[in-house]
């Protein structure tokens, strides 16, 4: 039996929402009643911090489902394997009830777009994604789920409608439909296409799952900002959806501007209602045929990414596309797409040079960087040397050195976790053993030092004192205490006891180095400040 053909996992016919970080405490705290929660692949793929603890908890009373943005399985060259890895390892370890992906492509080389891009509706994109979609269920041991994606253009090459390509991928791979039908409303907006025709044209029992979400209307298209209510007209699509496909998981999306955890869990609710009488239909046994190998290497994409970052470029993809005049729009996708990503990673640096000129600097950098990952908490690693080098920051030399502090706390929030050295490890030594201890620094611990003021000036954005002169050294630690990342700040005398442990020496050593440059350095006090900072790991069982 090949994995396609195997039977799908068991999945509660039920109505779920997204798990989203503004709503993690009350789900913990509340346990709120839904049928089920959908998380982002991307977001776990490091399996560690509050994120990875929060699921941890949720999974004892939740069942659980995988949605990856990062795959683009379409890619005919791009398609990342390392990726794919880690997707794997992340699909073993949640055990998740369903693990679905989109149909689109995202990547040209090692150039990630980081968006959920249209494919051309052909035989050889069918060809390839056959081939794309068997070596991933291969991989992870299991059938996925494929979403239909909106769009603001098709191709002038389409030979066939999105719904019939579906159906298609299904028959011949075995893979499940996730049915977005908010995507099928927006696309019927954008393109003409006849969404009720779409519903009638993919066999009952392919589909596995159902996505709802809001949309927005603006005078040129329609935009899935999963951002609003789902509107009356796609709540009218579920309802044929339901007399079609039967009841089956249906996943309330919001993604931008979440609201209060209880307007997710209404509109779940109005979900559940409609679905209530609708009948639960047996899973299609689908008999897949082996994919012949992938025909042409699909030279558009490399067109389309060219036009995304040079508009010189636009006119080869426009003779290509329907409603060219909107292409703009996936361009201004990838660099919304970095000013977010760099606006989360480095808040105090947005701050320090304000909205409108961050945006220009996440624009140019990303045109010098592009992200090279599908994971795009990858991206913004090469920020500092960056600003070392831009010159219409050379005015504020501290920048570079305040963008090594923000990218350190960001990548701490993934490092892997570790049980921190607790007090009780000291209690019992003797002074003698004591000295002679060495103590490996956490794994979500780095060090840092700077010839600029940057650890206070960073404080002064979280509540402390703003610092009277950038041109003084400061120093200090990322700790991640009680999972969440921070920074401590140290003195001259403390960050070099600390960076002394860290290459290995003794605690006798290390508090030596630090009385060498402050003889009134208080060992006590320090130890007590570091233990509770979490700023080392406790010994593994088998070392002690």
């Amino acid at each position: 039996m090949s994995i396609s053909q195997q039977p799908r996992p068991a999945v509660p016919a039920e109505a779920g929402i997204g798990l989203r970080a503004p709503h993690y405490r009350q789900f913990l705290a509340e346990r709120p009643r839904v049928g089920w929660l959908e998380v982002h692949t991307e977001n776990f793929l490091d399996q560690s911090g509050w994120d990875w603890h929060v699921l941890q908890d949720l999974r004892r009373d939740y069942p659980f489902s995988l949605h990856g943005v990062g795959l683009g399985l379409g890619s005919a060259r791009g398609f990342s394997e390392d990726h794919l890895a880690r997707v794997r390892a992340l699909v073993d370890a949640v055990e998740p009830m369903l693990v679905s992906e989109h149909l689109c492509w995202g990547a040209v080389g090692d150039r990630q777009l980081n968006d959920l891009l249209p494919i051309a509706l052909t035989a050889g994109m069918l060809d390839l994604l056959c081939e794309r979609v068997e070596r991933v269920q291969e991989c992870l041991r299991r059938p996925i789920l494929l979403e239909n994606v909106s769009s603001y253009v098709r191709f002038r090459a389409d030979t066939m409608s999105e719904a019939a390509f579906m159906a298609a991928l299904a028959r011949r791979t075995g893979c499940g439909l996730l049915l977005d039908v908010n995507n099928l409303y927006v696309n019927q907006c954008n393109h003409g296409e006849d969404a009720r025709a779409a519903i009638a044209a993919i066999a009952p029992g392919t589909v596995g799952e159902i996505h709802l979400a809001g949309h927005l209307v603006t005078p040129d298209v329609v935009i899935d900002h999963h951002g609003a209510t789902v509107a009356p007209e796609v709540w009218e699509l579920y309802r044929l959806a339901l007399a079609r496909f039967g009841k089956l998981p249906t996943l309330i999306e919001w993604d931008t501007d979440v609201p209060d955890l209880k307007v997710l869990l209404g509109e779940a609710r109005k979900a559940a209602s409609m679905a209530a009488g609708a009948t639960v239909l047996p899973a299609m046994q689908a008999t897949p045929q082996r994919a012949p190998a992938a025909t042409a290497a699909c030279d558009w994409q490399q067109q389309f990414s060219d036009a995304l970052f040079d508009s010189g470029a636009e006119p080869a993809i426009a003779a290509q596309i329907t409603s060219a005049q909107r292409f703009p729009l996936y361009r201004g996708n990838l660099t919304a797409t970095w000013e977010k990503t760099l606006s989360a990673a480095y808040p105090v640096i947005r701050k320090l040079v304000g909205e409108e000129f961050f945006g220009g600097l996440t624009r140019a950098y990303g045109m010098a960087h592009p992200s090279d990952d599908p994971d795009l908490n990858q991206f913004g690693a090469h920020f500092s040397a960056f600003l070392d080098g831009f010159e219409h920051v050379a005015d504020f030399p501290y920048l570079p050195d305040m963008a090594l502090v923000e990218w350190e706390l960001h990548r701490a929030h993934y490092a892997p976790d570790a049980r921190p050295l607790g007090a009780d490890a000291l209690a019992g030594m003797t002074p003698e053993a004591f000295e002679l201890a060495r103590f490996d620094l956490h794994p979500a611990c780095v060090l840092l030092a700077s010839p600029w003021a940057v650890v206070p000036l960073w404080l002064a954005h979280h509540g402390g004192a703003f610092p009277e002169d950038m041109a003084e050294p400061s120093y200090g630690a990322i700790v991640r205490p009680h999972l969440k990342s921070t920074l401590a700040p140290l003195d001259a005398a403390g960050y070099t006891a600390v960076m002394t442990l860290g290459s290995g020496a003794t605690m006798g050593e290390a508090l030596d180095a630090a009385i060498d440059i402050d003889e009134g350095f208080d060992v006590e006090e320090t130890l007590t400040r570091w233990i509770a900072l979490g700023i080392f790991a406790a010994p593994n069982q088998a070392e002690q």
